[in-house]
């Protein structure tokens, strides 16, 4: 390229990505995709779960070489070999899966790998000044000192922004940075958001939230299966355009029929009471036959807690649980689990998927007693049929059963990890945020599955921070307000002002 060249496009863009195409055995994840990032302007990246997002910003990033295709940072011809050449480049990545070191403080993780040194020793007091500093430049109000798994997600998602703007980047990528925070935490964000982009900062802003998207971009790139399907700027798209755009349908219902017909009680929660930090006090509920019961608040308020109480993950301190109208103590998940609960949480990487592992794994490892033949061996056959089952039924994209379960969309993972716990047939499925990072097309299925579970008999217990998902699916919503219940309403009747009144009521 000559100078020329390169001046013109570095007034225009600051990354240009040009005929991408990166192949995996048995599946070619991107082909011939295009992305141009001007600076200063928020460049949203959508599609559905498996459309190539995360891979196309892996070549990027370096985690990936791609097979063919350029990539151009402020008019230079670059190709990363690893994550390292990135970030000294300029160029970061906020994951939607936090990757910390969770039992160092907020400093280290910042400044992992690259410590500022004074003689033979780490400078620490720079450390701790140059964090305070980008704290203050952010609004970000935490203790440097602070272990990382002392914090709530969204303040480790604040960590995340603040580390990649320690780097003085140029390009930053932000995978659904807004998915675990509350709406004030959002509007933080943005102001970040803003500040960044007078900074002539561009950011690839990976999202599923529609709303959001046609809020704070400027462009917005849509892809569908491995493939560039268009860039528009986003004053000219609707929520309805972006939709037909992604999945290649109309998906005029974002809810789909509603099934089912809730009955008799199967599970009662009589005034537990758990130790957490605000503690759970004195919960009551119960749970009918194929029911969806919701359960919403604000962040802090203890609703994670309480699925995590109910499967023997947190001791209850007082209180009862009953099923069919006899007491049960769920001690510890297994225990749990021969009762008939399962449990799907929120934090797919740290508790959800083993990563390093194939899909077939992933999908048995709950189960795995029943695979085992009278010799004491697994029966290899009996993993393939149930495997199989898993892809079909949540209809998981992948080329294999062998296919490391990391090498899928986020949306992938959490098939997988739902069909696992169906394989063992719960009576009561309790969801943990079962939508988080998952695109518009994946959550219809989600949702229809939810629907179809319930009107087979199960009962269900979903916690969610997206309220037009809870009055989308539910048929009552029990609000939780700072370890306390603040009511409990019926779907059909509510709105969101009522569920956000009942939110704040123990503040």
């Amino acid at each position: 390229m000559n100078n020329s060249a390169s001046e013109n496009l570095n007034k225009k863009y600051v990354l240009e990505m040009k005929n991408v195409t990166k192949e995996f055995p048995g599946v070619k994840a991107l082909s011939g995709v295009n992305l141009k990032v001007r600076p200063g302007t928020v460049h949203a990246l959508m599609g559905e779960n498996g459309a190539g997002k995360s891979t196309l910003m892996k070549c990027l990033f370096g985690i990936y070489h791609m097979d063919e295709g350029e990539i151009f940072l402020n008019g230079q011809k670059i190709e990363f070999q690893n994550s390292k050449q990135a970030l000294d480049n300029g160029v970061s990545m906020v994951h939607q899966e936090l990757n910390q070191v969770r039992q160092r403080n907020i400093i280290d993780n910042i400044w992992l790998g690259r410590y500022p040194e004074k003689g033979p020793f780490i400078n620490e007091a720079k450390m701790y000044e140059d964090t305070l500093a980008i704290f203050k430049e952010l609004g970000i109000d935490l203790n440097p000192r602070k272990k990382i798994n002392t914090l709530s997600v969204s303040q480790m998602q604040m960590v995340e922004i603040a580390k990649a703007v320690s780097y003085d980047s140029k390009i930053i990528v932000m995978d659904e940075p807004t998915s675990s925070l509350t709406e004030k935490e959002v509007d933080h964000l943005f102001r970040i958001i803003d500040k960044l982009k007078k900074k002539n900062v561009g950011i690839i802003y990976i999202s599923h939230k529609m709303e959001e998207i046609l809020k704070i971009s400027e462009d917005v790139t849509i892809m569908r299966d491995g493939q560039w399907i268009a860039t528009k700027e986003a004053k000219e798209l609707t929520t309805d355009l972006i939709i037909n755009l992604m999945v290649g349908r109309d998906l005029s219902n974002r809810f789909p029929e509603r099934l089912n017909e809730p009955k008799n009680v199967i599970l009662e929660v009589k005034n537990i009471s758990v130790n957490t930090q605000p503690k759970i006090q004195n919960v009551s509920f119960n749970l009918r036959k194929g029911e969806i019961l919701g359960v919403a608040g604000l962040v802090g308020a203890k609703r994670t807690e309480v699925l995590e109480a109910l499967f023997g993950m947190r001791k209850i301190q007082s209180g009862e649980v009953m099923l069919h109208g006899k007491k049960i103590e769920n001690s510890h998940p297994q225990k749990s689990m021969q009762n008939g609960f399962a449990l799907v949480t929120e934090e797919r990487r740290v508790t959800g998927i083993f990563d390093r592992l194939p899909i077939d794994f992933n999908a048995v490892i709950a189960n795995i007693g029943n695979y085992v033949g009278k010799t004491g061996l697994l029966s290899n056959k009996n993993i393939q049929k149930d495997t199989q089952w898993v892809i079909d039924s949540m209809r998981v994209k992948t080329p294999s059963q062998k296919t490391h379960i990391r090498s899928l969309s986020g949306g992938n993972q959490q098939k997988v990890i739902i069909g696992r716990w169906l394989l063992i047939k719960p009576e009561i499925l309790m969801l943990d945020e079962p939508t988080r990072g998952i695109d518009v097309g994946a959550k219809f299925e989600i949702y229809q599955l939810m629907n179809n579970l319930a009107a087979e008999g199960k009962g269900i217990i979903m916690v969610s921070s997206e309220m037009a998902e809870l009055l989308g699916v539910t048929d009552r919503i029990m609000v939780m307000s700072n370890g306390r219940l603040a009511g409990i309403v019926d779907t059909k009747k509510t709105n969101q002002e009522e569920i956000m009144r009942l939110s704040a009521m123990y503040l």
